[in-house]
């Protein structure tokens, strides 16, 4: 029997640290080594499901304790597998927190940046774009108005931003009618004015068409502007409707966001129903299930746009993902969703102009102040799907 290494690094504990910030409660999770000082922080946000999420968490930890944590593959595996039943969305968003706390740990224990970890620099800088109000839920989600628009895009360019994601479709159904395809050409009439020709606007329809026939309708309103994506014009989980809305798309159609896992990408990638793939680095399993996403999209020609509207933990993760993966186009980013963002965690995240500098501080290059933090505590998101309902009160995709 081999002696005990003394030199080796183990894990002895998983913690949870929830910070309410309105519309999400960022769920930071910190895994804890045997070694003084060397821990690792990692997010598993997931908007209206934060308890289920801590409670995941708190099952998975028994099955990684004692292990090395620069096992990263081997850990997730075993959650993973051992897990018995195939996890949805919140298992995988939990297995994501630890995941990414992982790669903190062994880029810290090895003093290098997570990038470097997995495969080095594909880049100089992460092109990142944010949302009106430069991320602020009311303005995300709320500006139906063209004057508003027009204020909160001008702010946006001010910030030094050359890219905007828009939600201007509205809540719909399997057919549109005229007044709303106007009401969406003026919106983004308006933007494109505001903005000029050389900023890219990406449409979020978030899903709210329930048919192939609307989605299609809106585009061919959108198109004339010159959008980067329309991003899921019709809801995951209907291959054959993406598809034939990509094969007919004068725009380059996106999607991703609510996958989970590079089992639900394949059969999107197989179709060709996609051109900019959205893999959620906090849901679909972590970087590593990241990075086979990333990997059989660039054989298919797709471009990888991480979604990413969660806590600040989160953005250091994906900006690490973003400098390794060479198809990487684009990064969401909304450091403007609460005032008191960046005063709960110290994060690597520079921005020049509208990129991200590639960061060299050892792991994801963060630290939280959980006193701070404390000041936030959990609270019920804010609901905002329950604004998806029709002036007839039919309850709609939100």
């Amino acid at each position: 029997m081999q002696p005990e290494d003394p030199g080796a690094i183990t894990i002895t504990g998983v913690e949870t640290l929830v910070v309410n910030a309105e519309m999400r409660n960022w769920i930071l999770v910190k895994v804890r080594t045997n070694v003084d000082g060397l821990y690792g922080w990692g997010e598993a946000s997931l908007n209206w499901k934060t308890r289920s999420v801590v409670g995941a968490i708190e099952d998975l930890t028994p099955m990684i304790l004692g292990r090395d944590p620069r096992d990263v593959a081997q850990c997730v595996r075993v959650m993973t597998k051992h897990s018995y039943y195939r996890l949805g969305v919140i298992g995988a968003t939990a297995i994501s927190g630890i995941e990414h706390a992982l790669w903190d740990v062994f880029g810290k224990s090895a003093g290098l940046p997570v990038w470097r970890l997995l495969g080095g620099r594909t880049r100089d800088a992460v092109r990142v774009y944010t949302h009106l109000g430069l991320g602020d839920m009311t303005s995300v989600y709320d500006t139906v108005d063209t004057g508003v628009i027009r204020e909160k895009a001008s702010k946006v360019v001010e910030a030094g931003y050359d890219a905007l994601k828009v939600v201007i479709v509205p809540y719909g159904h399997h057919l549109t009618v005229a007044a709303e395809r106007r009401h969406v050409d003026a919106m983004m009439s308006t933007l494109r004015d505001t903005v000029g020709p050389d900023v890219d606007v990406m449409i979020d329809f978030h899903g709210r068409t329930a048919s192939v026939a609307a989605a299609l309708q809106y585009i061919e309103v959108l198109a004339p502007y010159d959008p980067l994506f329309c991003e899921e014009p019709v809801q995951p989980g209907d291959t054959e409707a993406l598809r034939a809305v990509a094969a007919r798309s004068p725009s380059p159609i996106a999607t991703g966001e609510r996958l989970v896992g590079l089992r639900e990408f394949l059969p999107v990638l197989a179709a060709k129903a996609v051109h900019v793939a959205q893999p959620d680095l906090n849901h679909t399993g972590g970087l590593l299930e990241g990075t086979r996403i990333a990997a059989l999209c660039d054989v298919e020609g797709v471009g990888v746009a991480p979604h990413n509207p969660n806590g600040p933990v989160a953005g250091a993760a994906a900006l690490h993902f973003d400098v390794a993966t060479p198809n990487f186009v684009i990064q969401e980013e909304m450091s403007g969703a609460v005032s008191w963002y960046d005063d709960v965690v110290s994060t690597p995240m520079r921005r020049v102009g509208s990129h991200w500098q590639v960061p060299t501080a050892p792991g994801f290059g963060i630290e939280v102040d959980e006193r701070e933090a404390a000041k936030h505590p959990y609270r019920p998101e804010v609901p905002h799907s329950s604004s998806a309902v029709l002036a007839d009160g039919t309850v709609v995709d939100w």
